[in-house]
């Protein structure tokens, strides 16, 4: 799937919200007439499915800055859109950072023929790319794979409903529903029909009496004003949610880890 070019590489403000699926068309019948369908998405309401391989240490320790709140963090994920290769399908590589509140993102596009773990480990490989910047985005990501020793941990997909705004430099409203998640030890990004997905939208998993939907605004800098009054019709409250980081606190229950009602990790001696 093609993706605009100004997304190669940005720094942006995220806010997140979990909503219950009634709120879901009357935000969508709200914000109408300032925004418009992504382009890149399908179907009436401007759909795609997103599968993201989650990278982290041995010891999790990209996991743990998370955990800790630590001011400046970073993910390194690899991304696709759609269930299976296509033409147009890309795999990106994506550091996204968060300094001091700010989410800073670079990414470098492969197609999937391209995709595989040589990607990281054999410095012959010769991959062509469409500018200097990707390139440099690219040799970053692989430096850091190879600096922290990171691999495959986490496999996380959902569908995504996307809206950029019609008077704004950038501005973006997306709902997530359907959120699973599976344990990944290969470099996979379009596993079989026998991956095991398990849910992480559920009342456990957002620590709500209900199942949400996750919905995000995404602008360069202040947020236009129509998103402003979005957040004041619905009284939504911004949440620190992270998928990655709900899908290791949901499968570290299998270990026996246990949770304040904040969420806090009460597991450590």
């Amino acid at each position: 799937m093609l993706r605009p070019k100004h997304q190669i590489e940005l720094e942006r403000h995220e806010a997140k919200y979990l909503i219950h699926p009634s709120q879901v068309s009357a935000i969508r019948e709200f914000v109408r007439p300032f925004v418009y369908a992504d382009p890149n998405a399908i179907g009436r309401l401007p759909t795609y499915t997103v599968t993201t391989l989650q990278l982290d240490t041995h010891d999790l320790a990209l996991y743990r800055a998370k955990e800790f709140e630590a001011l400046n963090r970073f993910k390194l994920r690899c991304r696709t859109y759609g269930i299976q290769p296509e033409k147009r399908t890309k795999v990106f590589l994506e550091i996204k950072r968060k300094i001091k509140g700010v989410i800073v993102k670079s990414r470098a596009s492969l197609p999937p023929e391209e995709w595989d773990e040589t990607v990281f480990v054999d410095p012959k490989r010769q991959i062509e790319f469409k500018s200097k910047t990707e390139l440099f985005n690219y040799l970053n990501f692989v430096r850091l794979v190879k600096q922290i020793h990171a691999r495959p941990v986490m496999l996380i997909r959902y569908e995504r409903e996307s809206y950029l705004g019609k008077f704004d430099n950038y501005s973006r409203l997306t709902f997530d529903w359907n959120l699973r998640y599976s344990p990944a030890r290969t470099w996979d990004l379009w596993p079989g029909g026998d991956v095991k997905w398990r849910s992480m939208d559920s009342t456990v998993a957002l620590n709500r009496p209900y199942s949400g939907v996750v919905l995000e605004l995404k602008t360069f800098s202040d947020a236009p004003e129509w998103m402003v009054d979005l957040t004041e019709r619905f009284d939504l409250v911004r949440v620190g949610f992270c998928k990655y980081f709900t899908a290791i606190r949901l499968e570290s229950f299998f270990d026996g880890a246990m949770y304040s009602e904040a969420s806090e990790n009460c597991s450590y001696g």
